[in-house]
């Protein structure tokens, strides 16, 4: 039966409200810090090389992970989660309001936020309420990038790289890339820019997409580390990664300049910035991209870059966005500014049902009435589309986003507490009609009859209420059920030993009432762990392998502690035979082999620790047991009178392996005590292997079963 401290048990869930994002993390400083002149500065130039490219089609599939990080960082979350995880996720803010951002507004918003976290302790009933939150909260987030200065600087690096461009360049009809290090003191920005100034027409005689496969055949594999086993292929625009590939030594030597190739880490000691104007801004998001492959996998959230584009192009399919927005950090590293009569962010938002391009990473939507953050691609494109009708004839500049900046933060200041009377949890309708508000959509009453309008509400409606269904698939509720089937199965771990029998037997019998109860505890931990190592196995091998490291260890002890339940039922079966090759589930494999990644420069002999510990470890080789069962079975082939030759040689081999295979894993103190107790299945092999073997037989392992060095095992002084 369940113990009673498990059987009493409840998790501690409340409501989670949406994170800051992730950038406002990696950008820790305010005006007053980095005010002042731009400093010293280098520009580099070329003109650019034609070159053609060919289209090719391809399909993805899509692949999610669901580990605690990504479940605990995404922008839209609408799960719930503890307490100290929402304290946790707001860290940046906490940051922001210690650095001095104090007008009025923000004190009082810091105080709503913080009746949240005290409102926490009441559960959202409907998952509506759940979106709605999220949702609304996109205008305080953007909000705060505009209080913390973030758009006023990148664009004055900008300007004052344009300002350098002569008048030949400008006249110039082709497109060439410039440049612009700076460093300041708590901060360093690389600018980028076009000369001459792009426009639509530049942006649209290379409008078709490249697929990564023709850049690998044309000799520019740069961007294949976005290629997984779940994303196998991706496309980008083609006048970008033309320009790209152009500048790639002069954007060479401008990365080494940031970044230490040897060690990973950047050289910068303050918070990077990358910025462009439009096509320039499709240059600076490809430049982070391949920064991020570059930098330390270990690098904490606020020592990555943060890219920051205005009026930019969409720059890659599908393809592009699954393998950026399967990153659970890199995708907050983008911020796209697009003002809502900017054609340039719209140029590729077409009708169709399944459209060439789509938007990634976060998307800060302006207009003169206000602004918001969206994260979700699905509701950046769709905004992106229902605003086209607002756009202008001729493209916005850097001047003009410039002073879009410029207004909006004056509208913060004059604004103060207008807003804070609003319900904390608007319903969601409401909460869409202000965010269409900000970026320009303006809808009154009236309007909300009118049925296009309607029609777009609903449906931004459905999908948030879809990502709500979603997020509860990764509830962090869940990591708690998990830790809840693990303390039973220790328990009943435990509880078996007491009774003079190990839990690998003791279930293979099913000699009790707990026992059985065993079956329904560990599929729900098998469904959890099968799901987990699959979509990590999906991941791109770096964000893979930095994903699995979080969460290596519990997997190690999931594997060493389940496995041996899955092989006792395997042989339960009578005739059952080889569970390795025949009935080994393929999570247990990817899990071992990274486990085995991770640790093997740490192998060397046993130390104190270990061996005083070993009465309480698990058996390290989780397919300890299927060697025995096959040793179990090979004996009774040797006693079986019917039993070919062939079939007594192979047993034989078997158990002549099989005996120094143990005594390997004594040596290393790696097998639990348990096995040597007197009912378990290895004692009775050894009963059978005694009878078997001649008197003259010498081995290691019979000499310490035959003189009961175990005992001295079990204590940690053999």
């Amino acid at each position: 039966m369940t113990p009673e401290f498990l059987a009493n048990s409840k998790v501690q869930t409340a409501p989670k409200l949406q994170t800051v994002p992730s950038f406002l993390a990696n950008f820790g400083y305010n005006k007053r810090d980095c005010s002042g002149k731009l400093g010293n500065s280098g520009v580099g130039y070329s003109p650019i090389l034609q070159s053609t490219s060919t289209r090719r089609s391809f399909s993805v599939s899509s692949s999610r992970a669901v580990d605690e990080e990504e479940a605990i960082e995404r922008l839209t979350s609408v799960s719930k989660g503890t307490s100290a995880r929402y304290e946790e996720s707001n860290a940046p803010l906490r940051r922001l309001m210690r650095k001095g951002v104090h007008s009025n507004y923000f004190q009082a918003l810091w105080q709503k936020q913080k009746r949240y976290t005290q409102a926490q302790q009441q559960e959202l009933a409907l998952a509506s309420s759940n979106s709605s939150v999220a949702f609304i909260s996109g205008l305080d987030l953007a909000n705060l990038v505009v209080n913390a200065d973030l758009l006023q600087l990148s664009c004055g690096a900008i300007k004052d790289l344009l300002a350098e461009t002569n008048q030949d360049e400008q006249l110039s009809e082709t497109l060439s890339v410039r440049y612009k290090l700076v460093n300041q003191s708590n901060c360093t920005i690389i600018a980028f820019a076009t000369s001459p100034l792009c426009t639509k027409d530049h942006i649209l005689r290379g409008r078709d997409l490249v697929s990564s496969s023709t850049l690998k055949e044309q000799g520019f594999p740069l961007f294949d580390f976005l290629c997984s086993k779940g994303n196998p292929s991706f496309s980008v625009h083609r006048a970008a990664i033309n320009l790209f590939q152009a500048y790639f030594q002069e954007l060479s030597q401008l990365k080494a300049q940031i970044h230490d190739l040897k060690t990973g880490e950047l050289l910068v000691k303050s918070q990077l910035i990358v910025t462009g104007h439009s096509l320039g801004g499709s240059i600076a998001s490809l430049f982070t991209l391949w920064l991020l492959d570059n930098i330390k996998q270990t690098s904490k959230i606020n020592e990555l870059p943060l890219c920051i584009t205005f009026g930019s192009p969409l720059i890659g399919d599908q393809g592009l966005q699954r393998a950026i927005s399967g990153r659970s950090i890199w995708k907050h590293c983008f911020l796209h500014v697009a003002a809502n009569k900017d054609p340039l962010p719209r140029i590729f938002i077409t009708s169709q049902a399944n459209p060439q391009y789509m938007p990634f990473g976060t998307y800060f939507f302006c207009s003169r009435s206000g602004c918001n953050c969206v994260d979700d691609p699905e509701v950046a494109s769709r905004l992106l589309k229902s605003t086209i009708s607002q756009v202008s004839a001729e493209e916005m500049g850097i001047d003009d986003y410039s002073g879009i900046g410029k207004h909006l933060k004056s509208r913060l200041i004059m604004r103060e507490n207008s807003q804070l009377g609003q319900p904390a949890t608007p319903p969601l309708r409401q909460g869409i009609i202000l965010q269409l508000n900000a970026v320009g959509v303006e809808i009154t009453a009236q309007q909300q009859q009118n049925n296009s309008i309607n029609d777009l509400i609903s449906e931004l409606e459905r999908h948030i209420n879809r990502m709500a269904l979603q997020m509860k698939a990764t509830d962090p509720k869940k990591l708690n059920q998990v830790k809840i089937k693990m303390a039973y199965l220790e328990w009943y771990k435990k509880d078996c030993k007491t009774k003079g029998i190990g839990y690998y037997d003791s279930y293979k019998n099913l000699y009790s009432i707990s026992d059985r109860e065993v079956t329904r505890h560990k599929k729900v931990l098998v469904s959890y762990w099968k799901k987990l190592a699959e979509d990590a196995e999906q991941k791109p091998q770096k964000e893979g392998a930095n994903m699995r490291e979080t969460w290596l260890f519990a997997g190690t002890n999931y594997r060493r502690m389940v496995e041996p339940l899955d092989i006792a039922e395997y042989y339960r079966q009578t005739g059952k035979r080889d569970y390795k090759n025949n009935g080994r589930s393929k999570h247990y494999i990817l899990l071992e082999k990274w486990q085995k990644e991770h640790t093997e420069k740490l192998a060397g002999p046993p130390n104190d620790k270990k061996k005083q510990s070993v009465a309480g470890n698990l058996t390290e080789d989780s397919c300890f047991w299927m060697n025995v069962e096959e040793a179990l079975i090979s004996c009774k082939l040797l006693k079986d009178e019917t039993s070919s030759t062939a079939e007594k040689q192979s047993a034989r081999q078997f158990l002549n392996w099989f005996e120094q295979y143990v005594m390997d894993q004594i040596n290393n103190y790696a097998v639990s005590p348990e096995i040597f107790l007197e009912r378990s299945s290895f004692m009775k092999w050894w009963k059978d292997f005694r009878k078997m073997i001649e008197t003259s037989h010498d081995s290691p392992l019979g000499d310490f079963m035959k003189n009961a060095r175990y005992r001295q095992y079990e204590i940690g002084q053999f």
